[in-house]
């Protein structure tokens, strides 16, 4: 008989979830929360816990696609490099997340530290794995958080060109084994309409919408900004996904405790 998870139990597996999709090495903190968190923590008039939600508040995105020397991005994208994830699924988690076994073949996430000597990027995979579990996370659900958090990191190797004389950029090759076949695989879209719509977006003037040009450089800003709103998304559907797991429903709320966590530097 499967034994049932405590709501004790649940609140505290939030951490290795909100940790690896949160916290990064700083200059001064390995393991530092780059979000603001506020908790309230319900109890019933008896003094039972009820539950508990958190409200989370500016994520650090520009250290999804950019860190200095000294630090790393967040724990999560070199947890899914590491061995343990041969035998989450079938095939493996590198397969499933279209990534190879080497962080610097992804830029976004490399141009810093990509190791930190406190913590074991393998074994933190087991703990977020474990804790996706014991959160009643659906494997679907667990699986597609990995994937495009993946498809995120991937996004940094789409190198585009530009077009003979003009300013227009464009890719050479979108086949299923380049940057932009496996990201656009990672977020279940085609990949010549992403494409596309990198390099070529549709814009509205007036009541018309025109085609824009776009140069190498503005492509490559969109990608960007478009793995950085990906990841944000998914963080903040975390957050969500944890609040529907850690409230009782059958038991009437009276009383709460706040707290709350700023960032740590």
């Amino acid at each position: 008989v499967e034994k049932k998870v405590s709501l004790e139990d649940q609140i505290v597996a939030t951490n290795p979830i909100l940790e690896s999709y949160g916290n990064a090495k700083t200059a001064r903190n390995d393991n530092s929360s780059r979000f603001g968190k506020f908790i309230r923590i319900h109890f019933t008039q008896s003094g039972r816990l009820a539950g508990c939600d958190i409200v989370s508040y500016l994520l650090e995105k520009s250290r999804i696609t950019e860190q200095q020397s000294v630090e790393r991005s967040y724990h999560i994208f070199y947890q899914l490099l590491q061995p343990y994830g041969d035998g989450i699924c079938d095939g493996g988690l590198r397969e499933k997340c279209h990534v190879s076994n080497d962080i610097y073949d992804y830029v976004y996430v490399s141009q810093g530290k990509t190791s930190v000597a406190s913590i074991d990027d393998n074994e933190e995979l087991e703990y977020t794995e474990d804790a996706f579990n014991v959160l009643g996370f659906e494997a679907w659900e667990k699986f597609d958080c990995y994937v495009l958090t993946a498809g995120v990191m991937t996004c940094g190797g789409v190198q585009y060109i530009q077009k003979g004389r003009d300013e227009q950029a464009e890719l050479s090759d979108i086949g299923p084994d380049t940057f932009a076949g496996k990201a656009a695989a990672s977020f279940g879209v085609d990949a010549a309409a992403m494409v596309k719509a990198f390099c070529k977006p549709r814009i509205k003037v007036g009541t018309e919408w025109v085609t824009k040009q776009q140069n190498i450089e503005q492509a490559t800003g969109a990608t960007g900004g478009i793995a950085r709103a990906i990841f944000d998304r998914v963080f903040k559907w975390l957050i969500e996904k944890c609040n529907d797991t850690l409230i009782d429903a059958s038991l009437k709320k009276a009383k709460f405790l706040c707290g709350s966590r700023h960032r740590r530097l």
